[in-house]
């Protein structure tokens, strides 16, 4: 058996989501490596199990996901843009690419993911270039055939590289891989009816559309209510899972813990040392951690209680007054405020509306989707998700709540 390459395929491994996944000997040889198999103790969703307890699904699982669905959605390319494409050694060349950068596109990540890099202050894609420059990855990414460095300029999102609509596929603001897999794992494993899109007819809606001289990544026109079901999905998701109050409470609470593990934040900084950590060391470890914040994270005992919720709001007046009617009664020490602003890329289309959009082709030309569909125009723009928590030990709860309620009900 072979794949659309022409490569043959000698592993089969099957997934609840896209059901058989297939992988090339070289592909199979970079999915044995110690550092891609780390992702199979790096939940998808960190803590996120103590809300939904079935949301223990790995990285790796989702790196095997985002290969899928970034082959499907090449295929198409091809398949309805064959112009584009040079002749077929162009076609292997950038398959091959674009699938060693989908299964490659997480191995940055530490052990629950962004509270580590809270902690350590380095990001996943500059410990992705690290981890691609160690000598067994570098050996096993020059089996794939592929430049490691074109690699890296996917997962980075470099705009200088050679494919950008390839860029788009694996790091692209909107129609990337990497939402596409995750949205559909995170509601399957969370059980969130509403983390479900039209994922055969948005696949079967993308094109390659030629713009300001460059080659980018958007829909046909009969596809936008396609495209309207992923960006619901992807605001539904970040509204029930993404940003959920309890998740949120856990990782503040992680984050005094992993400062107790790790004193120094430079410890890690050597990329062995680094790999030699993911969320079953941390979650071993606390056990020997004797403080608050580590009781609370294992025996899960919630040290917050949530006192007003501002979601997708357009204005932060309301927030504001709430934040300083709660800190007056209460006492800053007993107040947090969460406006966890680095996991909005999460959110539909842009926040910023002079950022990259989905672009649309149909009969009258190309348009931004944002003209194509009101709901899409609805649901982008500039929008602030802010919640509210007190410390349930040294505050009533109910009297924060009713503190709060007639604030919030002016909005």
């Amino acid at each position: 058996m072979r794949n659309g390459e022409g490569a043959p395929i000698v592993k089969r491994i099957f997934d609840p989501v896209h059901r058989f996944i297939e992988l090339s000997e070289p592909e199979a040889r970079l999915l044995d490596t110690p550092a891609m198999q780390r992702l199979r103790r790096l939940r998808q969703l960190g803590l996120a199990y103590l809300a939904f307890p079935s949301a223990e699904h790995s990285r790796f699982t989702h790196a095997l996901g985002a290969l899928a669905m970034g082959t499907r959605a090449f295929d198409q390319l091809v398949a309805v843009g064959r112009e584009f494409f040079a002749d077929e050694a162009d076609i292997a060349r950038q398959r091959r690419l674009l699938r060693a950068a989908l299964l490659l596109h997480d191995i940055g990540h530490g052990p629950f993911s962004h509270a580590c890099e809270a902690i350590l202050g380095i990001r996943h894609e500059a410990r992705t270039e690290a981890i691609l420059l160690t000598p067994e990855l570098s050996a096993r990414i020059a089996e794939l055939d592929v430049d490691p460095h074109e690699v890296l300029a996917l997962i980075l999102g470099e705009r200088s590289g050679r494919y950008p609509a390839l860029r788009e596929l694996v790091s692209g603001p909107n129609l990337d891989a990497d939402r596409m897999d995750y949205l559909l794992r995170d509601a399957y494993f969370t059980g969130v009816a509403g983390g479900h899109y039209d994922t055969d007819q948005l696949i079967a809606s993308l094109r390659l559309i030629e713009r300001d001289g460059e080659m980018v990544l958007g829909i046909d026109s009969r596809g936008v209510v396609a495209l309207e079901s992923f960006v619901l999905a992807r605001y539904m998701m970040f509204a029930s899972v993404y940003f959920h109050h309890t998740t949120r409470m856990f990782e503040r609470i992680l984050q005094d813990v992993l400062r107790q593990l790790w004193p120094d934040p430079h410890c890690l900084d050597d990329i062995d040392a680094f790999l030699d950590w993911d969320d079953f060391r941390v979650l071993r470890d606390v056990s020997t951690v004797h403080t608050d914040a580590a009781r609370a994270l294992r025996e899960r005992q919630r040290v917050y209680a949530i006192a007003a919720e501002f979601n997708a709001e357009r204005d932060l007046r309301a927030y504001t007054a709430c934040e300083r009617a709660l800190r007056t009664r209460f006492g800053d020490e007993n107040v947090w405020a969460d406006a966890q602003e680095q996991v909005l890329h999460r959110l539909p289309l842009a926040a910023d509306t002079n950022e990259p959009t989905v672009w649309v082709r149909g009969p009258g030309g190309i348009v931004d989707a944002r003209d194509a569909s009101d709901l899409i125009a609805k649901l982008v723009g500039k929008a602030y998700w802010r919640k509210l928590f007190v410390v349930r030990a040294q505050v009533d709860v109910a009297q924060a709540r009713r503190l709060c309620a007639p604030i919030a009900a002016l909005r």
